[in-house]
């Protein structure tokens, strides 16, 4: 039986719990219309490589100077914008999070600048890079902290490739929890084959932002109500626009704090690296669904055989929705007649939920405020309908007749007779 208490709280949770901004029908609509910032189609053509897109993200520009590629990343408190009206207060680098990839190539002798312009000291890791012991960027173990304000240098020869990451080693439990991560990108000296046509970048994060508050909780050991590629939520995530044919690798990155199931609909990919290295080809195998450690990176690769709009997301269910309430009293089939009255007259605006389940929530979206800054538990509107969907979840365009990579080309236009259809007689 429900105490009161647990009703109050259930009333609660409801109101703030179903929270649901009502611009987020609106940012739905940007489902068709992302924008790709990253190499074009164009840039392609200028390596012997394809360059690396990161979505939502941007690459790291370099100079040459005698010989040697010199990057500058700066340490600074950022603001990034996770979905339609959440901009949360993080930590990151060039103004991002994640920071920009860096991309360079094996043989390559690069140096690194890192500015400090954090509130406190740090240091850089080049996770998973083999390089002198000096250079490995652990604060008071292999190198003093960089205090705020300085800068130091980082210079080595890169001797492998692969898909790494650069973090902090420093206070690292806060620094990673508010965003201080990125990809570093080494391609093989010698061309691919086979050829990769497109080659994606995402980094998995999650966090706590607990309702109506801006900035990330470091102290968080297990409820995190935020999960995010490259630091945003679905259906603020890029699409990855691909050709029917091209060969596409996915590297998939994971600095949280749980491992993550990646799945691909529609395709099986098969796992081709580590962040140990290049997995021999008699050494792979075909997965839909591709288990990211923690402090790991995978790489998979895929022929883009089907034409279709496919879902690419975590498959831990929670993992694809935004923040909800875990306190409160399962409501799943109670019958709330007579309650919603009663209620309303200590609380305002209740409405009672969760009886038949919770995807009336993405249809809440439309009427019920919500805490600031705060996003509604599911979001995103497709072709047929609401989405219901949030966090980690983007969709992996495929079409036969692509003229760019650079434009979401919109919703997937079925062929006659291939969509599922309401039975109207019963059997």
């Amino acid at each position: 039986m429900l105490t009161r208490r647990q009703i109050l709280i259930s009333a609660i949770a409801s109101i703030a719990g179903g929270t649901l901004l009502k611009k987020a029908d609106a940012t739905s609509a940007k489902n068709q219309t992302h924008t790709h910032t990253n190499p074009s189609s164009k840039h392609q053509s200028k390596t012997h490589y394809t360059p690396v897109v990161t979505p939502n993200g941007l690459r790291l520009p370099y100079k040459m100077k005698n010989g040697v590629k010199e990057f500058h990343l700066i340490a600074e408190p950022v603001e990034r914008e996770f979905g339609p009206d959440m901009k949360v207060k993080c930590w990151g680098y060039n103004g991002q999070t994640p920071g920009p990839t860096i991309e360079a190539v094996e043989g390559d002798r690069v140096r690194i600048f890192v500015t400090n312009k954090l509130p406190e000291h740090t240091s850089i890791h080049w996770h998973g890079i083999f390089l002198p012991n000096g250079m490995d960027g652990v604060g008071g173990l292999t190198q003093p902290h960089i205090k705020p304000g300085e800068t130091y240098v980082y210079e080595f020869t890169l001797r492998q490739h692969g898909t790494f990451m650069y973090h902090p080693h420093a206070d690292e439990m806060v620094q990673l929890a508010v965003g201080m991560m990125g990809f570093f990108i080494i391609h093989p000296k010698a061309v691919e084959s086979p050829k990769i046509d497109r080659d994606f970048a995402i980094m998995l994060h999650e966090w706590a932002i607990h309702p109506g508050t801006y900035r990330p909780d470091p102290a968080v050991m297990l409820d995190f109500n935020i999960f995010t590629f490259n630091s945003k939520v679905f259906p603020a995530i890029d699409h990855l626009v691909v050709k029917t044919g091209d060969r596409v690798r996915i590297r998939i990155a994971n600095l949280s704090m749980d491992e993550h199931p990646i799945h691909i609909h529609g395709h099986s990919y098969r796992i081709t690296a580590t962040d140990g290295g290049k997995i021999p080809k008699a050494g792979q195998w075909p997965e839909t669904t591709v288990l990211v450690p923690v402090g790991a990176t995978r790489d998979v690769e895929f022929i883009a055989d089907a034409p279709g709009d496919w879902a690419f997301h975590c498959h831990k269910s929670h993992h694809t929705m935004n923040p909800m309430g875990h306190a409160i009293p399962n409501t799943l089939g109670v019958n709330q007649n007579g309650l919603e009255e009663k209620i309303r007259k200590m609380i305002p605006g209740y409405m009672a939920m969760g009886e038949t389940g919770m995807a009336e929530h993405a249809e809440h979206v439309k009427h019920m405020p919500g805490p600031k800054n705060t996003l509604p538990m599911m979001m995103g509107k497709g072709p047929f309908g609401n989405i219901e969907m949030g966090g980690m979840f983007t969709v992996v365009k495929v079409r036969d007749h692509l003229r760019s990579y650079d434009k979401d080309p919109g919703w997937y236009e079925h062929p006659e007779g291939t969509v599922a259809y309401r039975l109207d007689n019963a059997l």
